[in-house]
């Protein structure tokens, strides 16, 4: 695989909880444009790992690189990884466009690029108009 395709990149990366290991030495590598899923049983470390990823939980050990920097000290709302949560995190206050664009907002992107890319969203689930 060549490096410089790599987005995000698990090197050894373990959690544990108290005297449970939740993930152990975990290496992956995930390329831009690439459409990953993680399936497995419950309990054996997906939304750990997504955690981790996202910035909500620390590695004990190993590192979390995106585009090769080592993101471990970048605290979630500063990384350009999305997390959508099992139990939606939506914010009751906002509509479903501005909940998109709450991370793009963050961001300062301008916003004709976040109209465009949410609208791009919207049209692609079918809710143009919300």
């Amino acid at each position: 695989m060549i490096e410089d395709s790599r987005l995000i990149e698990l090197k050894g990366v373990s959690r544990t909880f108290g005297d449970t290991p939740a993930l152990k030495n975990i290496n992956l590598y995930i390329r831009k444009r690439e459409f990953v899923t993680l399936l497995g049983p419950s309990g054996c470390g997906k939304t750990t790992m997504l955690r981790i990823i996202g910035g909500f939980e620390h590695a004990d050990e190993g590192q979390v690189l995106f585009e090769g920097r080592d993101i471990a000290n970048v605290p979630p709302y500063k990384r350009r990884i999305n997390t959508v949560f099992q139990k939606y995190a939506l914010f009751t206050h906002l509509n479903v466009y501005d909940n998109i664009a709450f991370g793009l907002n963050l961001r300062k992107v301008p916003k004709d690029e976040i109209a465009r890319r949410v609208g791009r969203m919207l049209k692609l689930v079918k809710m143009e108009g919300y």
